[in-house]
């Protein structure tokens, strides 16, 4: 399982539009091409719930599976063919 950080996102400590969507852009997600996804949120950032719902619609186009939280207590938000 891979996972991706909202940390990985933030720009000075913390998340701006602007620079989220650069990123987003920038990002080859033919790397994760069915794998399972594993999104962990920020505990020090509020991290918006659009920042969450961009990064599900473009993992969802490749991916198997997303989830949501720790590893050990992960939550399934997604699983392609299902949703």
């Amino acid at each position: 399982m891979t996972t991706i950080s909202m940390d990985d996102f933030l720009d000075g400590g913390i998340l701006k539009e602007e620079s989220f969507r650069k990123k987003m852009e920038e990002t080859d997600w033919s790397q994760y091409e069915g794998d399972r996804v594993l999104v962990r949120g920020c505990a020090d950032v509020v991290i918006p719930t659009w920042a969450y719902l961009i990064l599900t619609a473009q993992l969802a186009q490749c991916v198997e599976r997303i989830y949501f939280g720790e590893l050990r207590s992960a939550v399934k938000i997604f699983e392609k063919g299902k949703n």
